[in-house]
């Protein structure tokens, strides 16, 4: 592999696990901000699943859905497979509080579930790349 491309894979990494600390810090903030924390744990999926995909030599589809990138992620590593339902459940996120609307508040359940749900698949992400790529 290529020092561009483990650099590419590692960029990608950053960026979801800085949207993990970001969805961490608003959901503890006073108020609690879970509509934008519920936001970056999808985000956090999305930019690991992108991640492994980059380190696979597949496209990076210009998409938000989490469970499209990981049914692509699956034609590298079957494992992906058991993470269907989170992005199936991560991907509304993208979208559902962002904007004004009907929903205007996820619940702490939500977001809890959200963001063990994003923080699995990111360390699942992790497993299936080599050390070196991790760090």
């Amino acid at each position: 592999m290529t020092d561009a491309k483990a650099q590419l894979v590692r960029s990608w990494l950053i960026k979801a696990k800085h949207d993990l600390a970001s969805a961490r810090v608003l959901a503890a903030s006073t108020p609690p901000l879970l509509d934008t924390a519920v936001y970056h744990c999808q985000q956090a999926a999305e930019k690991a699943v992108k991640g492994y995909l980059v380190f696979c030599d597949q496209e990076v589809e210009r998409v938000h859905d989490v469970e499209v990138l990981i049914r692509s992620a699956m034609s590298c590593a079957q494992g992906f497979a058991e993470w269907v339902d989170v992005g199936i459940e991560l991907t509304p996120y993208v979208r559902l509080y962002r904007y004004p609307g009907p929903a205007t508040e996820p619940t702490q359940e939500q977001f809890d579930r959200a963001l063990l749900a994003a923080e699995g698949l990111y360390e699942f992400v992790l497993s299936q790349l080599p050390t070196e790529i991790q760090r």
